[in-house]
């Protein structure tokens, strides 16, 4: 691992370096040269940042008292100034302005230097030994490699690039590359460890924050790993967490116990902002708040608190607001995370989400059914990408919904809110999770997590399809490392831990190569000496529960490779043996020198002994005065083999090596412990006091004796200068000194420790001594005793020993030294010290008496607080030291300079032994309770006891048995004899009063009693039936509980009573009507689904027939084309004017319907006519119903009447919603029912099929599920006479039942043996062997007939296959048939979890019922009350307002009438108008008679068809409304009336057409009719007005009277909804939602208060802003349109003279174009000739039509001439056989003629056959040949016919 440099600036910068607290002040200066400017900058700056802080001295020791007393003196100031004040100022302008120099003073540029900070080991002065006596070099490359680190630590995994992160182990940062795993390491600074890192938003900065007394924050820079800032005293002891704002600009870090300071920094400066106590228990996190920098959060143990950087009158303060749990239970909070509106997000320890507003819980999150969302605290709350992301220390990663968590909202008074999560991830199994970070790679989310259990994870969170699994980048120990061992042969260690984990490292090569894991942890591990195993290739491990494992490790490539392995690694661990000597943890493993004993060591207080070579044969224990702690065995410089046990208690045991017996069978032995061991025992007694005693004396003494030689110095320097007088001074000098030293202080006393202090480690020095380490009070020094004589009668609890000799250690008062081991040669002595540092002493060769102790070499290297080395060792060849802590990490070092390692150096794996592969592996022993082989062996002891006095009491029992059989054999002797011999059984008795007295005392008493209870009997009786009436008779359905099959969850249904009288009268008519719309809806429906089927069908045909067009679509010919081109063209021409005339046509009816549209000048549109009038009804007017304004509307008025129809509708609901869920529960409890019983089917089936099967392939029956019997409460008093036998049966079994008897179970050690070797229980294989034998015997019974008919007969191939075929059905048929019965238990208990769900929504559901119910009953009473008065009331008010309503409807019909009426004369004036036109028009121009004629026309006649009077009346009465109605041709007449009486209207004059004077009669005639209709009319208006002027007085004094009486009714209304006011309503509200606070708490009076929803309230004050929003857009508005307005007059007249322009434009062009003003209309609409073009399409048609005809009959043709052609090659084909046919028969007539004349020449010899032969050859060529010019002529002629040359003709031969 490479350890930063000291670098140096580039040329023109001036980087700068300053020391650190506990160096010179002095800074190292660059190797570069800087200009004299950067020179007198960087002095300055020096000189700044150091003034005012204190000097150090270079004397260590008066350092050391310095800072001892600066710290405390400056912690008790600090406490003192938290106690005073909650928040601390800020500094003065003075101080500011100092400050503000120093921030001008600190460059950007400027660095620290390293090697000045960085802690360095401490070695004694003036000794020889070099400071680098241990490097942590290794390889000569990289400073150090760790195996493991502080996985328990707070954010102990950052990241710095996508290849680096860094963590912490022990005193050292690790910086590790993910890639080549290669690591960095920075050092502690302080010497004391790190408490916490961070690292900067940008990555250029992390923060590396120390422990030790006032420790400092260093900033290193990023990736040149230079010290950057240095931030001092913001704590005492040790910083707990440091956190970046988001702006990378401050910093914020909290103190560990005792002070818990938070302290915001401006860290580029290297100063304090702000500065306060965070909480006075443990704080865990501190963060700033990503989107408001001035607010931070922290969290830690029960509590959370809100900090706001708050601008005050006095400065900047921190105010703190601590969160308050109110009902939720106090926890504590490791995850949070701030949400962007100032909410806060916090786990619990539980595992539930809390969601914090305003200090307060605002909502519990939690999933589904009240489940946590993780089991077990939530460590980290990350808000990324819109989601959020929980880890947790169950291994889950949870992805929830940001904005459901955002808008949560409590809903019940649980404060719960179920949600559950989008997405989640375990991990793995056993995995915690810590912490996580993301990698910045762009498109990727992958995570880096930090794994409470030792492990390093890479995690991807993208959740998709290509979502990698979770990988394990580095894998450690978590927790302490109990033990370390070394091989004695290679570069290989072996560790164990708690964490039930045995891991190998090669640490030359620096690799993990294999690790074990177990059930429980390990506590000592011991390497097997090269003397038991030569290749070194086993480890013995002790474990916590006593048990005693041995593995072996070898190389797996060496082993047999198999088909289907998989890649091996490069070690692997193998399980040889296993035991179990004690029966608490193994504490100590030792193997003697001669590696023939195994010793173990336990905390049981016992050391057992094996004997190696006899497999490990248990020779015997001893038991010891206390837990074990450490075993050594004596090496071979001591006479004796020995074993030195260490006990913690303060006692030390020396042992003989036991004497290992000859093979002899010990079943006899009832325990291995050994009595007879002659044990010497040290017990210690604590004498450090007297040593301080014997030290101070020593002390004392020295300086007296420096005194005396003073003295006698000063003596003779006086007699020298004074003589006698100068001895007189000197002797009363001498007097006053005697004096001062009668004043000496006395001595300390004697002090011995009440409780003996742990011995922590020893060994030996030589045969009978032995060095030891203890902690406590007698920590400090290093006793040497000695083994008194072993003494028999000596009590060894009582006996005190004490040290012969002791070394004092140097500070080790309160750090004891923890564990020892030697180098090889026995020359260097290493110390593991109890805070983590590593203490090495030079001794002389083989000096274990210590005598030189004085020099040492220290260094601090694993974790000073909870660090303590477990375990120290060197290598085999004394190359490294390896060292092993308690804060899970493994360091190694060379002890050896740098340049004796440049070799790379590998550890060698040993090879696997021959024939491992096949070794059976010994069964583990897993359980924790499994007995010891002490226990086992006394347990087998005490079953051979029991078995003993089993059988006495088996023999007791025999002998009880005879003589009842002998009693037996007396009765049926006496039944033998005959009657008048034979005893009554009676006689037998002893005495037979006894049995009848008996008897009938009890029947008597059962009389008296029957009589006692006779009273009580009716008594319960007539309650019970009192109870039915009361409560069983009006309940409708009793609840039925249904239990689910595989869990613990159960639904029961509601106990309904009969609906309320409220509810019975409405419901089934709803009802009914409801399913009358759902039979319509059905109805229509299916009509609909029929239509559509029927539209789908017919829609079908034409595609088939598009489909069928398309298979015959050919290629068109050129007169298709050009028929189409020619249709085509004139369509498109046709489809141009068609186009042209539609657009007309539109354009027209567009400008008619926007004339139409053209509003008028006056108008309004409907819709703000209506807004407006709302606007003024409602705007401003939202009274409260207890508004002494408050109007109810009429709508929301009730009576009594309908408040019993509201509360019959709610009880109807909710029965009828009960109903509904007692009928699924009921239809759930038969399900169940059905379910048993096809179980119970599949279960007998599946019987059936294991009773043919063979035992080994039968599955486990599933157990058939019970209906319970709060299921069925129907039958809950039903019984019968076999219930009633199986309840007496269960009552005779309790009362003979008696209590089991202890099994016996074997010794676990039989035959001498102790391991459990890989072999079958041999209770198991008799099990197996009688459930094989009764298969085969149940196989044999059903098969008999078979065996009896083919008893000898094996079976055959087919059977054999027939019976494996059955096998595997049956095989098929149990697998599916269980799987089948699991189905259905599944699938029923999600139906019963899916309607549990529903009835807990119902649930609340009802509840919330109940309590409007109670309020609906409430003011039904109420209403009641009110309802006489206000019937009456409103009686009055409907019969007004029906009268109202009445005469308006007069009004109306008035005003209709009057209408009618003024039409009537309108049409009659026009009739008028009509007549004297029409005459005007009959009498031409220029008639002379015309006058005359017009006169006769309007020539008054006074007709009498009615009352003069009337006619009279109605003449005088006309109006001036009339008036205007009146013909101008009236008006004349009434001018000229002068005139009437001149001429004779009944005389035509001379020469006057007749006609025309007839017509002008006639005409009057009708113009009469026609004014005496109008006078008819003009009376009928004037009665209908008249009317109407009376129903309007009418009208407005019924208005007024209907005014009040609904004033009245208002009163009345208003007065019953004060009385409603009153009624209290339950609303079950949260504390949360109660914002009516004093002074932070709830007024005790909330009469004053409104229930009102937020969402209103919020709509309420938005709508204000909002309305003033609208105002003043709407005046905007208003401007705009006023000014649009304006602008579109101006372009409609712009526009109007355009388009005059534009049309005087047009005409010219029209005018030059087609020399006159034509119609633009017609001539778009032009079309072409259509007959013309019709007609030559079908010209063209008939073309095509024709020429496709002819090409029809020319390939019918082309048909007929092939088909032709084929008949004829078939005829000739068919002659041709024929041919063959005559000719084969030809021959083989002739063929047997010669068989027939020559049947004795079948053997005259081959010649003849060959003649025979040969003829028949030339044969076949003639008729060849023949056939050759056949086909030749035939080709020939067929070639003539129509000049086609068909295919050659085929051979006969061919065709065949």
């Amino acid at each position: 691992m490479k350890e930063p440099d000291d670098q140096d600036t580039d040329g023109g910068k001036s980087d700068g370096s300053k020391s650190g607290g506990k160096q010179s002040r002095k800074p190292s200066q660059s190797a570069s040269t800087t200009k004299e400017d950067d020179k007198v900058l960087e002095d300055t700056t020096d000189k700044t940042i150091t003034e005012g802080e204190e000097s150090y001295l270079e004397d260590d020791g008066s350092c050391g008292e310095h800072l001892e007393g600066s710290s405390s003196s400056s912690q008790d100031d600090y406490m003192e100034s938290i106690g005073e004040s909650q928040y601390m100022e800020t500094r003065g302008p003075a101080a500011e302005e100092s400050e503000e120099e120093v921030k001008k003073k600190i460059s950007d540029n400027f660095f620290y230097d390293y090697m000045e900070l960085v802690s360095m080991p401490f070695v004694t002065p003036d000794s020889n030994i070099p400071l680098d006596l241990l490097t942590l070099v290794y390889p000569p490359q990289l400073h150090i490699h760790s195996f493991g680190y502080d996985c328990r630590k707070r954010a102990n995994l950052q990241l710095l690039d996508n290849n680096t992160v860094m963590y912490v182990a022990g005193n050292q940062l690790i910086l590790l590359n993910l890639k080549t795993k290669e690591q960095m390491y920075l050092r502690s600074s302080s010497g004391r460890g790190i408490g916490v890192i961070g690292v900067h938003p940008d990555k250029t900065y992390f923060t590396v924050a120390e422990k030790g007394v006032s420790p400092n924050i260093i900033i290193y820079e990023y990736p040149s790993l230079r010290p950057y800032r240095i931030l001092r005293d913001g704590t005492n002891l040790a910083y707990a967490y440091v956190d970046f704002n988001n702006s990378g600009t401050l910093l914020a870090s909290v103190g560990d116990n005792p002070d818990h300071t938070l302290t915001i920094w401006n860290w580029k400066e290297e100063q304090p902002i702000l500065r306060t106590k965070a909480f006075s228990q443990d704080v865990f996190k501190v963060t700033f708040n990503p989107d408001n920098e001035e607010q931070l959060t922290t969290s830690g143990s029960g509590h959370i608190k809100f900090w706001e950087m708050a601008l005050t009158f006095t400065g900047l303060k921190l105010q703190g607001s601590l969160g308050r749990f109110g009902k939720t239970a106090t926890t504590d909070i490791e995850g949070y995370m701030e949400l962007p509106d100032g909410k806060v997000l916090s786990g619990s320890e539980w595992g539930n989400m809390l969601l914090w507003e305003a200090g307060f819980i605002k909502v519990e999150l939690c999933r589904a059914g009240h489940k946590c969302c993780h089991r077990g605290p939530i460590n980290q709350i990350v808000l990324d990408e819109g989601e959020v992301i929980t880890g947790g220390s169950d291994g889950y990663i949870r992805i929830w919904d940001f904005e459901t968590i955002d808008t949560a909202d409590s809903v019940d008074d649980t404060g719960l809110l179920e949600i559950e999560p989008m997405n989640e991830l375990q991990v793995d199994k056993n995995v915690q999770l810590f912490s996580m970070i993301k990698m910045s790679d762009t498109g990727n989310n992958i995570w880096l997590a930090q794994d409470a259990s030792g492990a390093i994870w890479k995690l991807d969170l993208s959740f998709s399809n290509i979502t990698q699994d979770p990988e394990c980048l580095f894998s450690f120990h978590s927790g302490a490392i109990e033990a370390l061992a070394v091989s004695p042969v290679t570069y290989l260690m072996a560790t164990t831990a708690l964490d039930c984990s045995i891991r190998i490292y090669d640490f030359a090569s620096r690799i993990p190569l294999a690790h074990m894991k177990f059930k429980q942890g390990g506590t000592a591990i011991t390497w097997v000496p090269r003397l038991v195993s030569y290749t070194g290739a086993q480890i013995i491990v002790g474990f916590e529960d006593g048990v005693v494992r041995i593995l072996e490790l070898y190389d797996p490539k060496g082993l047999t490779i198999f088909a289907g392995r998989k890649k091996f690694l490069d070690a692997d661990l193998h399980l040889k043996y296993v035991v179990k000597p004690h029966t608490a943890q193994v504490t100590a493993l030792a193997y003697d020198r001669d590696g023939e004993i195994l010793a173990t060591g336990s905390k049981d207080k016992t050391v057992f002994f094996f004997d190696v070579e006899n497999n490990y044969k248990p020779i015997g224990y001893i038991s010891t005065p206390g837990p074990v702690c450490q075993l050594i065995w004596s090496t071979i410089i001591h006479p004796e083999n020995t074993l030195l046990i260490f006990c913690e208690n303060g006692y030390v045991l020396e042992a003989p090596c036991p004497i290992i017996k000859e093979e002899v069978e010990d079943h006899h032995v009832a325990s291995y412990e050994m009595q007879d061991m002659r044990t010497k025992c040290f017990h210690f007694s604590s004498v450090k006091s007297k040593i301080l005693r014997l030290m101070e004396i020593e002390r004392r003494k020295k300086q007296k004796e420096l005194k005396e030689k003073e003295k006698e110095e000063r003596r003779k320097q006086l007699e020298a200068v004074m003589g006698e007088d100068g001895e007189e001074e000197f002797q009363s000098e001498g007097e006053e000194e005697e004096e001062e030293e009668e004043e000496e202080k006395p001595l300390p006393g004697i002090f011995i420790p009440s409780t003996p202090c742990h011995i922590l480690c020893g060994f030996y020095s030589g045969p009978g001594k032995f060095w030891v380490s203890l902690g406590g009070y007698d920590s400090g020094f290093l006793y040497h005793c000695e083994f008194p004589p072993h003494d028999k009668s000596s009590d060894i609890m009582e006996k005190k020993d004490e040290p012969f000799d002791f070394r004092f250690v140097e500070n080790t008062e309160h750090n004891p030294i923890q564990t020892i081991t030697f180098s090889f040669n026995q020359d260097i002595m290493f110390c593991g010290m109890q805070d983590g540092a590593i203490r090495v002493y030079i001794l002389s060769n083989n000096d274990l008496s210590l005598t030189n102790m004085e020099n040492y070499w220290h260094f601090s290297i694993h974790d000073n607080n909870y660090g303590c080395i477990k375990s120290i060792s060197t290598s085999f060849d004394d190359r490294f030291l390896v060292t092993a802590g308690a804060d899970s990490n493994i360091f190694v070092f060379s002890i050896f300079s740098e340049f004796e390692l440049r070799e790379l150096l590998k550890a060698k794996v040993p090879s696997p032994r021959l024939g491992m592969e096949t070794e059976p592996i010994p069964e583990d022993i897993d359980d924790p309770k499994a007995y010891s082989i002490e226990n086992a062996r006394r347990k087998r002891e005490h079953d051979k006891l029991m078995k003993e006095v089993e059988e006495i009491k088996t023999r007791k029992r025999e002998q009880l048995r005879a003589l009842r059989n002998q009693f037996q054999k007396l009765l049926e002797m006496n039944e033998e004899l005959p009657k008048h011999m034979q005893l009554k059984r009676t006689d037998f008795d002893i005495d037979s009063k006894i049995r009848a007295e008996m008897n009938r005392n009890t029947v008597k008493k059962i009389h008296q009693v029957e009589k006692e209870l006779a009273w009580e009997r009716e008594k319960h009786q007539l309650g019970l039936m009192k109870l039915q009436r009361r409560f069983r008779d009006s309940l409708q359905s009793d609840a039925i509980v249904v239990h689910a099959i595989q869990s613990e969850h159960k639904l029961s249904s509601y106990r309904l009573v009969k609906p309320s009288k409220y509810s019975r009268f409405k419901r089934a008519s709803q009802s009914e009507t409801v399913a009358s719309k759902l039979e319509r809806f059905d109805k229509e429906g299916s009509r609909i689904k029929d239509s559509l089927k029927d539209i789908g069908g017919h829609m079908n045909v034409p595609e088939d027939s598009i489909i069928e067009k398309g298979k015959q679509f050919r290629p068109k010919t050129l007169s298709q084309i050009m028929v189409e081109n020619e249709i085509e063209k004139t369509r498109k021409l046709m489809l141009k004017a068609e186009r042209a005339q539609i657009k007309i046509q539109q354009r027209k009816q567009e400008w008619e319907e926007l004339y139409k549209s053209r509003p008028a000048e006056d108008y309004e549109d409907p819709k703000d006519v209506q807004a407006i009038k709302e606007a003024q009804v409602y705007m401003g007017d939202f009274n409260l119903k207890t508004a002494p304004d408050y109007k109810i509307p009429e709508h929301m008025r009730i009576n009594a009447a309908k408040k019993e129809e509201e509360l019959g509708q709610l009880d109807s609901m909710t029965y009828s919603k009960k109903m509904h869920m007692n009928k699924c529960i009921l239809s759930l409890r038969d399900l169940k029912v059905a379910v048993i019983e096809e179980i119970q089917c599949l279960v007998q089936e599946l019987k059936n099929i294991q009773s043919v099967l063979h035992i080994s392939k039968h599955i486990p029956i599933p157990q058939i599920p019970q209906i319970h019997p709060d299921e069925v409460p129907e039958k809950r008093f039903d019984y019968d006479e076999k219930t009633l036998q199986a309840f007496k049966q269960q009552l005779m079994k309790n009362k003979d039942e008696k209590p089991p008897q202890v099994e016996q179970t074997g010794s676990a050690a039989q035959g001498g043996g102790f391991l459990r070797l890989c072999s079958g229980k041999d209770g198991d294989l008799t099990t197996r062997d009688s459930l094989s034998r009764s298969s085969r015997t149940l196989s044999l019974s059903l098969d008999i007939p078979k065996i009896m008919e083919f008893e000898k007969a094996d079976p055959t191939d087919v059977e054999l296959e027939i019976m494996k075929r059955d096998e595997i059905k049956h095989v098929y048929m149990q697998q599916y048939l269980t799987n089948r019965i699991q189905e259905l238990m599944v699938t029923f208990d999600a139906e019963l979890r899916l309607l549990r769900h529903q009835k807990l929504k119902l649930d609340t559901q009802t509840k919330l019922s109940d309590l409007h119910h109670l309020t609906l009953f409430q003011e039904m009473l109420l209403l009641k009350n009110f309802e006489k008065q206000e019937n009456i009331l409103q009686e009055r008010v409907n019969s007004l307002d029906k009268e109202q309503q009445d005469i308006q409807r007069k009004i109306n019909e008035a005003l209709k009438d009057t209408e009618e009426k003024k039409n009537e004369i309108i049409r009659l004036q026009d009739q008028e108008k009509a007549l004297y036109a029409g005459f005007q028009t009959a009498l031409g121009e220029n008639n002379k008679f015309e006058n005359f004629l017009i006169k006769v026309l309007k020539k008054r006649v006074k007709r009498v068809k009615k009352k003069e009077a009337e006619g009279d009346a109605d003449e005088d009465e006309e109006s001036d409304e009339s008036s205007e109605e009146e013909s101008s041709l009236e008006s004349d007449e009434d001018e000229s009336g002068s005139e009437d009486e001149v001429f004779d209207d009944s005389i035509c004059p001379t020469n006057c057409d007749m006609g025309l004077f007839e017509l002008a009669l006639q005409l009057r005639e009708k113009r009469l009719d026609i004014e005496e209709a109008l006078v008819e009319e003009k009376k009928i208006i004037d009665n209908l007005k008249k009317e109407n002027d009376i129903l309007s007085k009418k009208v407005k004094h019924v208005a007024i009277n209907l005014n009040t009486a609904e004033e009245a009714l208002e009163a009345y209304q208003h007065e019953k909804q004060q009385q409603l006011n009153e009624l209290l309503v339950v609303i079950p509200l949260k504390l949360h939602q109660i914002e009516h606070v004093v002074f932070g708490e709830i007024p005790s009076d909330l009469s004053g208060t409104l229930v009102f929803s937020n969402h209103s309230l919020r709509w309420l004050q938005d709508r204000i802003a909002q309305l003033q929003e609208e105002n003043s857009k709407q005046q905007k508005l208003n401007k705009e349109f006023r000014e649009r307005r304006k602008q579109l007059i101006r372009e409609k007249r712009e526009m109007s003279k355009a388009i005059k322009e534009m049309k005087e434009t047009v005409c010219q062009l029209m005018i030059s174009k087609f020399g006159r003003v034509i119609d633009l209309e017609a001539l778009q609409t032009l079309s072409v000739n259509t007959t013309l073009e019709e007609l030559r399409i079908k010209k063209l048609r008939k073309e095509l039509l024709n020429a496709k005809e002819m090409k029809i009959w020319e390939e019918k043709i082309a048909q007929v001439r092939w088909e032709l052609m084929m008949k004829t090659k078939e005829h000739t084909r068919k002659l041709h056989q024929m041919n063959d046919l005559c000719v084969e028969k030809k021959k083989l007539d002739s063929r047997l003629n010669t068989l027939q004349n020559q049947q004795g020449n079948a053997f005259q010899g081959l010649r003849r056959a060959d003649i025979v032969a040969r003829e028949k050859v030339t044969e076949l060529i003639q008729l060849q040949a023949e056939r050759i010019m056949a086909l030749k002529s035939e080709i020939a002629v067929l070639r003539k016919k129509g000049g086609l040359i068909l295919p050659p003709i085929q051979s006969p031969q061919e065709n065949s």
